[in-house]
């Protein structure tokens, strides 16, 4: 009996849920709080692909202790303040959006809502694509210049806020009008998001890359910028020869046609598509090549 009890107290002891009181409660709820916000903040900005950057570092810092590296571990340890401050800058303007959205937050609308962004599976509806791929098209067959930004995981505030608010219900009518010559609207890029048409008039970072052909135009470079910075579906329309071109994964695809597009949006729309056009289209990109106007 004796040893029994001593074994208890030796090695089953420590399992014993220790006393919680409301502070332990209350600083967990906050805890937990402020790393759900954090991980969406990560996830809805360019620093996804950061944090995916930082995870390789950490292994490779990892492998250097285990390995005792100490040429590499000096390296790390003198790089790592300097990186702090070059992180604070780079992300200046996404610390600041985050900042101002924490305080318009309202903490329990937010708790709230848990469940429902959790339970999104698709971020635009199949009415929502249609009416874009029309509006593309409709475009191009006058010949009228267009940009539009498709959003998908990483949401592109910093330049959201360089145009003029819509939040306005996606529809073709709304989208040729925004790009009709001569109008307030017509000039940038138009910013989509989850059903909405959130900015108009917004401009993008210029790509540059010195592979792309030197016919083609801001718009497309544009275009090709910001699939370069995100994971945006871009859609071009050339105002020269009416065209309609998309970029993505900093690629640009050129003289697309609505099939293609009605595919590469439902993908982005997380909808689910059948076998047989789900073949067509890895077959459709295999030939698709960078070709000029």
């Amino acid at each position: 009996m004796d040893t029994i009890i001593s074994f208890f107290r030796n090695y089953v002891a420590w399992l014993a849920i220790p006393e919680f009181t409301v502070t332990d409660v209350l600083e967990i709820v906050i805890i937990a709080y402020a790393f759900y916000h954090i991980i969406l903040w990560i996830k809805d900005t360019r620093a996804w692909m950061l944090l995916k950057g930082m995870i390789l570092l950490g292994l490779i810092f990892l492998a250097a202790v285990i390995l005792e590296m100490n040429v590499v571990l000096w390296v790390f340890r003198n790089a790592m303040v300097v990186g702090i401050m070059a992180l604070v800058v780079i992300f200046q303007p996404e610390l600041r959006g985050a900042l101002e959205q924490l305080g318009r937050k309202n903490i329990l609308t937010s708790l709230a809502s848990f469940d429902n962004q959790k339970s999104k599976n698709e971020r635009y509806t199949e009415k929502s694509i249609q009416a874009i791929i029309k509006a593309t098209y409709e475009m191009a067959k006058v010949k009228t210049g267009a940009l539009i930004v498709v959003e998908k995981e990483i949401q592109c505030r910093e330049y959201e806020r360089t145009g003029i608010p819509i939040d306005s219900e996606i529809s073709s009518q709304l989208i040729i009008n925004i790009f009709e010559h001569n109008t307030p609207l017509h000039d940038g890029a138009v910013l989509v998001r989850d059903n909405r048409i959130v900015a108009a008039t917004c401009y993008l970072p210029l790509s540059n890359n010195l592979e792309v052909s030197k016919e083609l135009g801001t718009r497309h470079r544009a275009g090709l910028g910001i699939s370069e910075v995100s994971d945006s579906l871009t859609i071009i329309v050339s105002e020269e020869t009416g065209f309609v071109s998309l970029a993505c994964d900093g690629k640009l695809y050129r003289k697309i046609d609505a099939d293609t597009l009605q595919l590469r949006l439902f993908e982005a729309s997380k909808r689910v598509l059948d076998d047989r056009r789900k073949k067509w289209w890895k077959g459709r990109r295999k030939d698709e090549k960078q070709d000029n106007d």
